[in-house]
């Protein structure tokens, strides 16, 4: 007798008002990946772990609101859809039905962090520390959100915790009806997320390497993110053509891998004073 899969109905809607109007999980996703940022940061500074007060972490989490919005959303056409921005410029703007790159959010976090420690006078690499350990809450509320959304499925698969995603775009682009998938989306949630989470507030709390190390924490999670990452992509259904037979999310950890090990060599070698 075949499994009976679950059958993905949820609504991207929290509450809404019309057909395309309403309060989504998506954006209350990002609202609770950067208020636990602003969590995080204020309990480092309450600890003592941080020199940066409440008005230092307004403006970084403004700054980095900006960054996140502008380098995901270019990322994801640059990376993923470079022919749709040139098509239909204005599509830039709606977020609201998702297309944001991880890998494109680095950079503009990058950028942001980079525009706001010139302001604070104050380290680069140590305020870098500071918020990778905040940045896997965003990515376990996000990847949940993207399962809500019922989009980024995984590939064709008959084990028991399969879902079939009725109106998933790669079923619809193939002419056949849904079918069971793995639901990639939560593994996603579990490794980039929660583990990453984990991981990163462990190492924060239980060890010293943000102060005598600076750059140390970064490395290590550049690293231990391109490696969740690139595990997820095993059962995730490629959004986009391969590069050099990979999955372009695996392609480009590749590069945060790389980054990861020289922030980690350049730390240990170049230990603060």
């Amino acid at each position: 007798m075949p499994l009976a899969h679950w059958v993905h109905d949820w609504s991207p809607f929290l509450v809404r008002f019309s057909d395309n109007f309403g309060i989504r999980y998506y954006g209350l996703a990002y609202l609770a990946g950067f208020a636990a940022a602003v969590a995080l940061l204020w309990l480092y500074w309450k600890k003592g772990r941080s020199p940066h007060g409440p008005t230092a972490i307004s403006d970084l989490i403004t700054v980095l609101i900006v960054g996140v919005l502008v380098g995901g959303r270019l990322g994801y056409f640059l990376l993923y859809e470079p022919g749709s921005l040139i098509s239909d410029p204005l599509s830039f703007f709606v977020i609201w039905q998702g297309g944001m790159a991880s890998h494109g959010g680095f950079v503009g976090v990058g950028l942001a962090l980079w525009w706001w420690v010139r302001k604070q006078k104050t380290s680069f690499l140590s305020a870098g520390d500071l918020v990778v350990t905040t940045v896997p809450a965003g990515f376990l509320f996000g990847r949940l959100a993207n399962f809500i959304n019922g989009e980024l499925v995984g590939k064709a698969s008959n084990v028991a915790w399969a879902v079939i995603f009725p109106h998933n775009e790669i079923d619809r682009a193939l002419g056949q009806a849904a079918v069971p998938r793995h639901p990639s989306q939560l593994y996603a949630a579990a490794l980039e997320g929660l583990l990453m989470l984990v991981l990163m507030q462990w190492r924060f709390w239980r060890s010293d390497v943000a102060r005598t190390q600076p750059g140390r924490l970064s490395g290590e999670f550049f690293l231990a993110y391109a490696v969740a990452r690139m595990i997820a992509e095993v059962f995730r259904e490629p959004d986009a053509s391969l590069l050099f037979g990979l999955s372009r999310g695996t392609f480009y950890s590749l590069f945060l891998a790389i980054a990861g090990l020289a922030l980690i060599v350049r730390a240990v070698r170049r230990p603060a004073a």
